[in-house]
């Protein structure tokens, strides 16, 4: 069964061995050695160019409803709804243009959002940026040159809880420690 295939796959092969093989019977198994290395080695990798942990939106795209991003995201092109990266970075780019709530770690634009933008840490407005909503955020950058309208929030980033500290415990009294004395109530006879 495995033969018949071999036979119908050889004609199209145009590779030739550059050490011939001395029998017939040995050039088969070398053959599908080769087969099966060449059928196993990916020709591209399959995984997406990340940008050093990045994710892009490019400018050719188009997207209509809700955006989680667990890494940092450009975007580039056309995003209508909700878009989230909550402990990360998020660029719109010169040629992005966002019309959705907005919520991140750090907002840097220098295209156009139209909605609410709140970021844990900051928002940086670029100078031929424009952003049309209400933000909330511990700090902001708006360059000079930059279209904003809207109210800014300014929060105060919530300082870092420190671990709770044991409460410490008075040390047990020694055991051969004399027990002190305390008064009996009146009128009831005292131990000795």
């Amino acid at each position: 069964m495995w033969n018949k295939q071999r036979r119908e796959e050889e004609p199209a092969r145009t590779f030739a061995p550059s050490n011939p093989a001395p029998s017939p019977s040995a050039a088969a198994p070398a053959e599908a050695k080769k087969e099966a290395f060449t059928v196993s080695t990916p020709t591209r990798s399959f995984e997406p160019d990340t940008r050093g942990g990045s994710a892009t939106i490019g400018k050719a795209v188009r997207i209509n409803g809700q955006i989680n991003s667990k890494e940092d995201l450009y975007v580039d092109g056309d995003v209508e709804g909700i878009l989230e990266a909550p402990e990360h970075k998020l660029t719109i780019g010169p040629n992005g243009s966002v019309k959705a709530t907005v919520k991140a770690r750090e907002v840097v634009a220098l295209g156009s959002i139209q909605g609410n933008v709140e970021a844990a840490d900051r928002i940086e407005i670029r100078k031929d940026a424009k952003l049309v909503g209400d933000i909330r955020t511990a700090r902001i950058v708006i360059e000079d040159g930059a279209y904003f309208k809207g109210s800014i929030d300014i929060v105060k980033p919530e300082p870092a809880k420190a671990a709770p500290r044991p409460a410490q415990t008075a040390a047990p009294a020694p055991a051969s420690a004399p027990a002190a004395h305390t008064p009996a109530p009146a009128g009831a006879p005292e131990k000795r």
